[in-house]
């Protein structure tokens, strides 16, 4: 996710301490003009990175180039664990991120990182485009420890198991394969659950890192899969859809205390209109993504049972599940 990924839980702090706080009145004289630095780990034409590229063009239209967004994509300003900090010192202004590097600090938001907690991708999409996905957005803006403004959600698909040694069509097939996940604990003791050895490792790492053995496979989506040219390195593919996390388009509270309020506004409206958008370009993505992978080769299992998937998550459910007992009720509610 996707990616893209910040790595390890105790990265999760945020370098909190280095932003010193935010508080203070805002000043009378906000600036006016400014250019909305944007990064993404992922190239030019993917989905998330098109989306705050088509953003950017309504922005500076809108505000005749006095705002305008200038997009750093492919990891140029490093992973999400570096966008994040940029973002918390004002470096960055905006950041595609995983919901998986927001959970250790804002704990609500964790329950979108528990496996199978969605029926599918529709469901999800129905949660965060209603009244769970607003209130949580607005949980990680108030909250003091992000020092981020959530500005919108965006889709990344399910995540699947692929690698390099073998077919994955049934969990007895993952026994002794290390599998790359993003840093959360939760996404690792995971994927022990369903029998791999999860591996905490940053996106960037792991192209080079299955290509050395270092990890013999990874988790994702298949526009990552293809973007991120994961298929070189990873013959076979299997449709787990063991988690399915939406991500978030953030932005720096530091540079946000800089807008005005009507400029505020305008960019959580174009937000809004970029999370619908994205969605358009995330569904052509996945087709043509699973189209290149099955003309590249890729060996895809596409019909997976997942009843004993679910069954053998029970003990992260038990470990982390206890807590959103009613978020997974409203959750579950939604149609």
């Amino acid at each position: 996710m996707k990616r893209r990924d910040f790595l390890g839980a105790g990265a999760a702090t945020f370098a909190l301490a280095a932003t010193g706080g935010i508080g203070g009145a805002r000043s009378a004289f906000a600036q006016t003009k400014m250019v909305i630095r944007a990064s993404d780990v992922h190239p030019l034409g993917y989905p998330t990175v098109e989306a705050v590229v088509r953003m950017g063009k309504k922005l500076e239209t809108a505000t005749d180039g006095r705002l305008t967004i200038q997009m750093f994509p492919s990891m140029q300003l490093g992973g999400e664990k570096e966008m994040i900090e940029q973002a918390q010192l004002g470096a960055l202004q905006m950041a595609r991120i995983s919901v998986g590097a927001v959970g250790p600090v804002v704990d609500d938001v964790n329950v979108f990182n528990m496996p199978f907690v969605f029926r599918d991708s529709k469901h999800m999409e129905a949660v965060i485009d209603g009244e769970i996905g607003d209130e949580l957005l607005a949980k990680i803006s108030a909250n003091e420890k992000t020092n981020l403004i959530a500005l919108c959600w965006m889709n990344a698909g399910s995540r699947n198991i692929y690698n390099s040694k073998r077919p994955i069509k049934t969990m007895a097939d993952l026994k002794g394969l290390k599998v790359r996940m993003m840093g959360n604990p939760l996404f690792v003791d995971t994927m022990n659950a369903l029998g791999g050895n999860g591996v905490a490792l940053g996106f960037d790492q792991v192209f080079s890192s299955m290509q050395t053995g270092v990890i013999d496979g990874a988790e994702n989506n298949p526009p990552s899969f293809i973007a991120q040219n994961h298929n070189q390195v990873a013959k076979y593919f299997t449709m787990t859809e063991h988690l399915i996390i939406p991500e978030l388009l953030v932005f720096s509270k530091i540079s946000w205390q800089k807008l005005t309020p009507a400029d505020q506004a305008l960019i959580k409206k174009l937000s809004k209109e970029c999370q619908a958008e994205q969605r358009v370009l995330w569904h052509e993505a996945e087709k043509v993504a699973i189209d290149k992978m099955k003309a590249a080769g890729t060996e895809m299992i596409m019909d997976v049972d997942k009843k004993p998937w679910r069954e053998a998550v029970k003990p992260v459910w038990d470990k982390y599940g206890a807590k959103y007992a009613e978020m997974v009720k409203r959750i579950d509610a939604v149609k």
